[in-house]
């Protein structure tokens, strides 16, 4: 296993616990909900790409859709299929060309799994063998210049953290194991997704709500949150750049 997988092997048993119950997550959980509603119609067979313990392909599933998870991490697969049954493998992003399943009416990647991931040229090669004509995807990953967050790093005096994002990579850690996170740029993410895949639009995901670096303070303070999540649902759109995440929306072209 690559380093990523075997971190949140590590933390795969407490993972839902720890981020669970933090408000800020939660908040920018719904507003990807809400995007891959608006993106996949009732009866829609979706890929999960990156799905960890199967949260959003669980609650994607009570709305009707139909989901097939994969992730690189084996202990996160366990999890998932307490939730999923058989609808769950382990199957890294990058080799997604080995998965041998029907093809889907779209797929999605949520809370930035796809920054695990080196080149994301693989993962739309991938993806194209996967998703029908016609077939939307939808990808959240870590946004390059989120205020919210040199906000939270400065106020916590971490200056290397509140503009690490600057940067292409940065170290992480995770259950004790330390790994990397490469930011992609979006011209990147639009070019790699091309030939196979037409950019559709963006969406910020927590332009105004804080990253969960702003935990657990954030959380004792729900009105507040809620009205920053109410900000957020004006400006996610024309403000995409700037969110703590942003949901990206192609459609599988001919």
């Amino acid at each position: 296993m690559r380093a990523p997988a075997q971190a949140f092997d590590a933390v795969a048993d407490v993972f839902d616990q720890r981020f669970g119950a933090w408000r800020s997550v939660a908040a920018q959980r719904s507003a990807v909900r809400g995007e891959l509603l608006l993106a996949f119609p009732q009866g829609s067979s979706l890929l999960e790409i990156g799905g960890g313990t199967g949260d959003d392909a669980a609650w994607m599933t009570r709305q009707g859709r139909t989901v097939f998870l994969t992730d690189a991490s084996p202990a996160m697969v366990q999890v998932a299929r307490q939730r999923l049954g058989e609808r769950a493998a382990v199957c890294p992003a990058e080799q997604l060309h080995e998965l041998n399943e029907p093809l889907f009416d779209g797929a999605f990647s949520n809370f930035a799994a796809l920054n695990c991931v080196p080149d994301l040229r693989p993962v739309a090669s991938g993806l194209q063998r996967l998703v029908r004509p016609g077939g939307r995807v939808v990808l959240v990953l870590f946004g390059t210049c989120p205020p919210g967050e040199v906000i939270v790093q400065l106020l916590r005096r971490d200056v290397p953290a509140a503009f690490r994002r600057r940067h292409l990579t940065a170290p992480a850690r995770l259950g004790g194991r330390e790994f990397v996170v490469h930011y992609h740029r979006p011209r990147e993410v639009i070019r790699a997704m091309a030939p196979w895949f037409r950019f559709v639009g963006r969406r910020g995901i927590g332009v105004c709500v804080p990253p969960s670096a702003a935990e657990p303070w954030i959380s004792a303070h729900p009105h507040l949150l809620g009205a920053l999540a109410a900000i957020d649902r004006a400006v996610a759109r024309p403000l995409a750049w700037l969110g703590d995440h942003v949901a990206y929306r192609f459609e599988r072209v001919a």
